[in-house]
């Protein structure tokens, strides 16, 4: 069985960067975009087993609006997501709570940057299943 494919959409190359580095460490398997069109093109042409998403890109709203797209897709449908930005330092604003919110924010988890390597591999084994 193939590894877990792992779709980093963030416009920070150092940060995406360090991403992949982290993940793969843990064997998965990385692919990355730097923008909302660019990260969609990649996930129909790589199917992702998960998706980490910024949500200020372009414009502060661009991971949100990413994550509704891919929810209207049959085939993201069930994608698990993992919102990861720092849009809290930001604005000020904590969407944490939202998270979830299948019309608003239809996420299933919700990590603020910077992320520590632990927490986050351990928030991604837990979306894949793993931390059953």
């Amino acid at each position: 069985m193939a590894n877990e494919k792992v779709l980093i959409v963030d416009d920070d190359p150092d940060l995406t960067e360090a991403l992949q580095t982290i993940l793969q460490s843990r064997d998965y398997v990385v692919c990355t975009a730097s923008n909302v069109e660019d990260g969609m093109a990649t996930a129909k042409a790589e199917v992702p087993d998960l998706m980490i998403l910024d949500v200020m890109m372009s414009t502060w709203q661009d991971g949100f609006n990413m994550a509704r797209s891919l929810r209207q897709d049959p085939q993201f449908e069930k994608t698990p997501i993992l919102m990861l930005t720092g849009v809290k330092d930001k604005t000020g604003m904590d969407f944490k709570e939202a998270a979830g919110d299948p019309s608003w924010l239809p996420v299933d988890g919700f990590l603020d940057k910077p992320v520590e390597s632990d927490v986050l591999l351990a928030e991604v084994e837990k979306l894949l299943g793993k931390g059953k």
